[in-house]
């Protein structure tokens, strides 16, 4: 499984997780402090306004370790309605376009794949990042719009 964060200016942070561990709220926990840590390093000055993160509704994202990370991490949480897939980017921009590049491909390892993944995400311009987060901007309002009903598309 890999975990993906990103912003408007492109890839912050990727987690590839090891086969056969599943992800904890304490595992999740570690990831929101490398992020932070990411954030600093990489978007220099953007931590002094709070960042907003947006995750779904998956039980380690909502266990109180995971929780306490993004206080401590100093992150907004942003509200993602249950079963909104319309509100997640990496679901409606990222992963489509990232998996129509690898759609073919045979990969003997899994760092073969690993690799062919993050060079991928490296090529993509900031606009291709930027547009899907004002993407997420318009279905956001949208979604609010209609008081949090499901509005894929």
């Amino acid at each position: 499984m890999c975990t993906i964060f990103w912003d408007a200016e492109g890839i912050l942070l990727i987690d590839f997780m090891p086969q056969k561990v599943t992800i904890t709220g304490v595992y999740y926990a570690d990831l929101l402090h490398k992020l932070r840590l990411a954030i600093k390093k990489k978007r220099r000055g953007k931590l002094t306004k709070v960042p907003l993160h947006l995750h779904d509704n998956a039980p380690a994202h909502r266990l109180h370790v995971g929780q306490a990370a993004i206080l401590e991490s100093g992150f907004e949480e942003m509200h993602h309605p249950p079963y909104s897939p319309d509100q997640a980017p990496s679901d409606y921009h990222l992963f489509p376009y990232s998996k129509q590049h690898l759609r073919g491909q045979r990969f003997s390892t899994d760092d073969e794949l690993k690799n062919a993944t993050e060079e991928w995400l490296k090529e993509q311009s900031e606009l291709f990042y930027f547009t899907g987060i004002e993407k997420l901007r318009q279905r956001y309002k949208l979604c609010t719009d209609k008081g949090g009903d499901y509005v894929e598309k």
